[in-house]
């Protein structure tokens, strides 16, 4: 795999953190389907070298007390 140049890893980087912080990491198409089935819980996604090892959810982790 090619290096890239320090500035065009800097820019990527900082892009993928703001990626992150605006909660646009998921693609449209998920975030539909999370939205339709309802979804609460946590999604994982671990990676390594660019590529996706792992991933997985929890779900219930938003639990309202009913009362």
């Amino acid at each position: 795999m090619p290096q890239l140049p320090e500035e065009v890893q800097e820019r990527g980087f900082v892009e993928f953190r703001r990626k992150v912080r605006a909660a646009e990491v998921l693609s449209a198409a998920v975030e539909r389907l999370l939205t339709q089935i309802q979804f609460s819980g946590r999604v994982s996604v671990v990676v390594h070298n660019g590529r996706v090892l792992k991933s997985g959810y929890e779900e219930g982790y938003f639990r309202r007390s009913i009362t």
